[in-house]
């Protein structure tokens, strides 16, 4: 494997799988067209923060084929710092297809077993620690690729929590990788080194093991989440908006902007760079959640899962009347 030189400390680490993915406009058949894109949670990420000015930094595995060298110049080309992110030499770089198989449901389809990604270890994250952060990012998904990926999250917040970085999971749990009790055997482990914990209302469960249907269920897996040693715990309400509590009390709810829905692939990721955005510039719980949840509506309402995120001083298009042209 091999690895371009480190450099400086950054605003945020992360890691996990880049894919090579297309995109089709309805189902798959003979001769139907796509889109090729990226796709990664974690990379999503990182695009959204380095558009926002942020110094993010993605320390992924690829393979070494085209489907690794488009991930690559394409992050380097929206500004993620890619000085630590490897390639595998006979592992290749997993894919993904997203059809739009009738009306607005989707359908995706992984190629990720075997993957390059799904090979990647501690020692392969090792460097990237060691140059620093302020926060780490990480998702359950890396967790779910393999035995691998899993230790080095687990290494890696330890690293992180025992030097004092904000360490930060979204819980992003997917059907298609694991189940929820395989996820939770895997993801609770972590609780006592995060410093905030991101998951919709309906992956709480996952971690905390209460149920959030009954009611009174969401207060008291937040709980359950906080009395594990999470300090914030945010919960994403989708079309609903979003909460905020923390280990003092501090209890906050906004509700989620308008905007005409495109396509919501994506629209998690958005929201974490959103909050992680506002954690950085030393925004209150309240500033955190509305700036994710503006950052989800840019996703919501573009197609692609990233291609659409906002620069900082796009931030208040949102604002303006339906069908404004700015000139």
């Amino acid at each position: 494997m091999s690895a371009a030189p480190g450099g400086t400390a950054v605003d945020v680490l992360t890691f996990g799988e880049t894919m090579l993915a297309t995109q089709l406009p309805g189902p798959l058949t003979v001769g139907a067209q796509a889109r090729t894109t990226l796709a990664g949670a974690e990379s999503n990420v990182a695009i959204g923060l380095a558009r926002l000015g942020h110094r993010a930094a993605w320390a992924g595995l690829v393979g070494d084929d085209e489907p690794g060298r488009l991930v690559l110049r394409t992050l380097r080309g929206e500004g993620v710092d890619i000085s630590r992110a490897a390639t595998h030499a006979t592992a290749p770089t997993g894919a993904m297809m997203r059809e739009q198989r009738v009306a607005d449901l989707a359908r995706v389809h992984y190629w990720r077993r075997d993957s390059a990604a799904s090979l990647l270890t501690a020692a392969d994250v090792e460097p990237a620690l060691h140059d620093g952060a302020r926060v780490l990012h990480l998702t359950g998904i890396t967790c779910a690729l393999g035995p691998g990926p899993l230790e080095a999250v687990r290494e890696a917040a330890a690293h992180a929590h025992g030097r004092g970085w904000t360490v930060v999971l979204d819980v992003n749990h997917r059907q298609r990788l694991w189940t929820a009790r395989e996820a939770g055997r895997a993801l609770r482990p972590l609780l006592p080194y995060l410093t905030v914990l991101i998951a919709s209302d309906d992956e709480l469960p996952v971690v905390s093991d209460a149920f959030t249907t009954a009611p009174g269920g969401e207060e008291r897996a937040v709980d359950t989440l906080i009395e594990a040693g999470v300090r914030e715990v945010v919960v994403k309400r989708g079309g609903q908006g979003a909460a905020f509590s923390d280990r003092q009390g501090v209890r906050h709810a906004v509700p989620a902007l308008r905007v005409p829905v495109r396509d919501t692939v994506g629209a998690g990721d958005a929201f974490c760079a959103g909050y992680l955005s506002g954690l950085l510039d030393g925004l209150p719980p309240e500033e955190r959640l509305a700036l994710a949840n503006t950052l989800g509506a840019f996703a919501v309402a573009s197609d692609g899962d990233w291609e659409g995120l906002p620069r900082r001083d796009e931030l208040g298009l949102l604002a303006a009347a339906p069908g404004t042209t700015i000139r």
